[in-house]
């Protein structure tokens, strides 16, 4: 068993973790102990109340995620004064060994890992990722995450993407006008401005925009709440949009990574779970002209699990040899 410090750094919450990696890097993880970033000044302050609060020596290893591109000389946080300078990392935090992740990086390979049971189907057909192709991992939550597993011979190799940032397609009329609406507020407009925790709000305001309708303006946790549980008819109408935007995107990139298995991972979609195969998701991702009846039979399966963000950081680490 290797031993191991597994963190998921997000802009809000950062949360820690002791975790065991057996032979296969299938990580099981201690007691996670979850703080909020704007209580600390530094990664390095946070990091030294979680190794308080732990006790002990701490393992001299660690998997990082970060809920932002890594890559740069100079990490920096969406929403937080954190800078993190990788270069320096490991010796602030006296660690022998790290690994640094992308926080949807670190989602794909969590479910390289998740057993069967954690990886339902919720349409398509039931079939296993297959040994020589793409698998798309896509979610929505604060932005669009959105990572490919290439399999190769059985085995997987994560690639981190910043697919959320595509362009967005309208399919309908009532799509170009929502377009149209964004357009005003935005330089340019990407999927996850409309697939995303936030772009629930951004399609409740056009489509109340655009049909003149008086509502109430809520925050984004309000919002969801209210659509998810049928309290506001306009909220729910928002959603309905929502879930048609959200499967056609799926199916886009599907298709550009290859058609193989999709994976809809985060605690949004964990949330959508009951409402998803009712609704207009599926005929979106299956509408794709030439290729709808290989769309039909494509896997997309949930990824459930409660950290899925600290497994998938813990899953990611390499031992250097």
């Amino acid at each position: 068993m290797t031993d191991i410090i597994a963190a998921d750094i997000g802009g809000t919450n950062a949360r820690f973790a002791r975790a065991k990696l057996d032979a296969q890097g299938v990580p099981t993880l201690g007691e996670i102990r979850k703080y909020k970033v704007a209580d600390f000044s530094s990664l390095q302050a946070c990091w030294a109340a979680f190794a308080a609060e732990e006790g002990g020596d701490l393992p001299k290893a660690a998997s990082i995620a970060f809920a932002t591109a890594i890559g740069r000389d100079v990490i920096k946080l969406t929403n937080s004064n954190w800078v993190i300078r990788p270069d320096t990392l490991d010796e602030e935090l006296g660690l022998d060994q790290m690994r640094l992740v992308n926080d949807f990086e670190a989602v794909a390979h969590a479910v390289t890992r998740l057993p069967p049971e954690n990886l339902p189907l919720l349409f398509g057909e039931d079939r296993p990722f297959p040994a020589d192709g793409g698998v798309t991992v896509i979610g929505p939550g604060t932005g669009l995450g959105v990572a490919m597993i290439a399999y190769d011979d059985g085995v997987p190799h994560v690639i981190a993407t910043e697919g959320g940032h595509l362009d967005f397609a309208p399919l309908d009329t009532m799509e170009e006008k929502i377009l149209a609406y964004l357009r005003d507020k935005f330089l340019r407009v990407s999927v996850e401005r409309i697939v995303s925790g936030p772009g629930l709000n951004n399609i409740y305001k056009a489509m109340a925009t655009i049909g003149h309708e008086r509502i109430l303006l809520m925050e984004d946790a309000e919002l969801w709440q209210a659509a998810l549980e049928d309290s506001d008819p306009f909220a729910r109408a928002a959603f309905d949009r929502f879930c048609l935007c959200y499967g056609a995107v799926a199916g886009d990139l599907a298709l550009a990574h290859g058609p193989h298995a999709v994976v809809l991972a985060g605690g949004l979609t964990q949330r959508m779970r009951d409402l998803l195969p009712p609704s207009g998701f599926h005929s979106r991702f299956t509408a794709k002209g030439r290729f709808e009846s290989l769309m039909k039979s494509v896997p997309i399966r949930l990824a459930l699990h409660d950290e899925i963000g600290l497994f998938g950081a813990a899953a990611a680490f390499r031992e250097k040899k």
